[in-house]
């Protein structure tokens, strides 16, 4: 439920509703916009409730108009927060009109190894390195990371080449720590739906990169950005990474691109694409990475390793630095016809 002021409702009548609202247990958020504010009610309102709570809070002074919200998801939806977000850190935006690309290996293996990739992703343009310290792995034989050495090695290269930095968080027990670390706190696809992780993440505060569950709908995946934004944290980045697979003698996972203007469309929250993931394959990278772009993506993920073959974790899906640098090349003119820049 949305409760619109009226223009020349003053902080008296807004802090009013809040009290109104929050007289009947429910959770209220306000949200000022251009001309007039509005006052979100973000808690599930009992059926019987509905109508009586919206008589009461309409008849308020001040109060123009009240709204039902018919999407399961609130503070994610436009209903909820009209303009796009974009998050700023440290100079670096994500959504708006800059397009921001996340370059780096699977796995952080060596200082040499993220030293390489971070010098060859800056030189590329991006402005975001990644790398993973605890792996998630289907088999428990295959590279889990180096842990915290990992998150010391990603630090320290990030910092010496002027690079944000994002890693995978799978524990609650461990956020606190990897955040001090990394810039973003990345939550994968296995753990889209892992509710407790999602609740502290947004107590934590730190920026969180979301990516979908390969089973997910895109109801599902709103819903566990809703958890994030329920629990205070804005800063949420939704990344499209691939669905499970038709036929995976060709690609990994199924690229879902369509989700990107439905999301878009029924979110506010910047909406990137891994390629990466989203195919398995290096060779249908740089076209995934164009059509991901066209369909109006604020950013990508891209898994880049300087020496693929050598690598410990998904060698076959990553560029090379040469690679990855003529992707970005080919990306740069695509950008400005759509109004978007590096």
């Amino acid at each position: 439920m949305i409760i619109v002021m009226t223009i020349t409702a003053g902080e008296p009548e807004i802090l009013q509703t809040v009290a109104g609202i929050e007289a009947a247990g429910l959770k209220a958020v306000v949200m000022p916009g251009g001309e007039r504010v509005a006052v979100g009610i973000t808690s599930a309102i009992p059926p019987d409730l509905r109508e009586p709570l919206a008589n009461h809070l309409g008849s308020l002074p001040g109060v123009d108009h009240v709204t039902h919200v018919t999407r399961s998801y609130k503070l994610a939806s436009r209903e909820f927060h009209a303009a796009p977000t974009c998050l700023d850190m440290q100079g670096v935006r994500i959504g708006g009109p800059q397009f921001q690309v996340i370059a780096g290996p699977c796995s952080v293996e060596s200082y040499e190894q993220m030293s390489h990739a971070a010098r060859a992703a800056k030189a590329a343009g991006a402005r975001i390195l990644r790398g993973g310290a605890f792996k998630p792995r289907t088999s428990p034989y295959a590279f889990q990371g180096l842990q915290e050495e990992g998150l010391r090695i990603i630090q320290a290269v990030g910092r010496e080449n002027g690079l944000l930095t994002i890693s995978e968080v799978m524990q609650t027990e461990r956020m606190e720590k990897i955040a001090r670390y990394v810039d973003i706190l990345q939550i994968g696809a296995r753990n889209m739906q892992n509710y407790p992780l999602l609740i502290e993440a947004g107590r934590c505060g730190h920026p969180v990169f979301l990516k979908r569950g390969p089973s997910a709908t895109i109801e599902e995946f709103l819903l566990a950005a809703e958890y994030i934004l329920y629990h205070n944290n804005p800063n949420v980045v939704l990344c499209e990474r691939g669905i499970h697979p038709m036929d995976r003698s060709y690609c990994r996972n199924t690229l879902d691109l369509s989700a990107v203007p439905v999301l878009k469309e029924a979110s506010h929250l910047p909406v990137f694409v891994d390629p990466s993931h989203g195919t398995g394959v290096a060779r249908y990278v740089p076209a995934m990475s164009l059509a991901a772009a066209a369909a109006g993506a604020d950013g990508l993920m891209i898994e880049m390793h300087p020496t693929p073959r050598t690598a410990l974790s998904d060698g076959p899906q990553s560029l090379t630095p040469e690679q990855f640098d003529a992707l970005m090349q080919r990306l740069r003119p695509m950008l400005t016809l759509l109004g978007k820049e590096l």
